[in-house]
């Protein structure tokens, strides 16, 4: 796999890894600031008895309302603003005439393009009171997004952020998703290159400064294996044991990395502050 620099390569997927200027970092704090906010608007209203399609409705409004645009309305498809998965949904829940039930946990991923640029993130929310194996569930899967980016500098290599994640989950008897990854962001919503969340150290290209990418890793109680529902989009625990997910779109800078989802108001882990039942 090949560098290019950004001004000079074609929007679209080339398979080639893109490095970024400072404009370009400028652009993805100003998308990773909305999509964060969005996701600390929802914090009030993840309760019992709310639709998940209510959550999809406030999202959009939220993201139009400031100038941004829904990444994920018809990408390939695709008829929503979020993802909504709940308990034992991996990844990319649609949102529907469903409630909410107390004790339920609710992973919630948001894009928004904003000047051309993507934020993409997601987080984990508790429905009211969760149950203690739960809790510790979203609070590894937190733990491992975090160690992954405590992995990026120049100079690493993309093993090495698999390797953390991995070796952390393990460590706690969860298991980690091979299905799905991260991936390159900037004016294309997926890009090179994929950020895989297991693997070895010392493996994988080199990162460079000027590289911007997702990680996200989805952590699951039982076993690693998936299955995708009918719908073409909902992934799940073949199990269906409980699975977890966090994600920062994040560049890599001279001296590590910056990440451009941060919550503005401390909103990170709004489940922490949940009751344990």
């Amino acid at each position: 796999m090949t560098f290019v620099d950004a001004s000079n390569a074609p929007v679209r997927y080339t398979g080639e890894i893109k490095l970024y200027g400072q404009e370009a970092f400028e652009g993805m704090r100003r998308a990773g600031r909305l999509a964060a906010e969005c996701l600390d608007m929802l914090t009030e209203h993840v309760r019992p008895g709310v639709l998940t399609q209510e959550i999809d409705d406030l999202a959009r409004e939220f993201v139009t309302e400031r100038g941004g645009t829904p990444a994920c309305i018809f990408y390939r498809g695709y008829r929503h603003t979020v993802c909504t998965s709940v308990n034992h949904v991996v990844c990319h829940g649609v949102p529907a005439k469903k409630a909410l039930k107390e004790g339920d946990i609710v992973n919630i991923d948001v894009t928004v393009i904003v000047d051309g640029w993507h934020g993409d993130t997601s987080r984990m929310y508790s429905v009211g009171g969760v149950k203690r194996r739960a809790m510790r569930l979203m609070d590894v899967t937190y733990e491992c997004l975090m160690k992954g980016i405590e992995a990026v500098k120049p100079g690493a290599r993309l093993g090495d952020i698999g390797a953390v994640i991995q070796e952390h989950a393990e460590r706690q008897r969860f298991s980690v998703v091979e299905a799905f990854c991260g991936h390159g962001l900037g004016r294309i919503f997926h890009d090179a290159p994929n950020i895989l969340h297991f693997g070895r150290r010392g493996h994988g290209e080199r990162l460079a400064p000027g590289m911007i990418f997702t990680i996200e890793p989805m952590i699951n109680a039982g076993r690693k294996d998936v299955s995708l529902m009918a719908d073409g989009w909902t992934a799940v625990t073949r199990d269906r044991t409980l699975s977890a997910q966090y994600e920062h779109s994040i560049g890599v800078t001279e001296e590590g990395c910056e990440i451009f989802t941060l919550s503005p108001v401390g909103r990170h882990t709004p489940h922490s502050d949940a009751p344990v039942i």
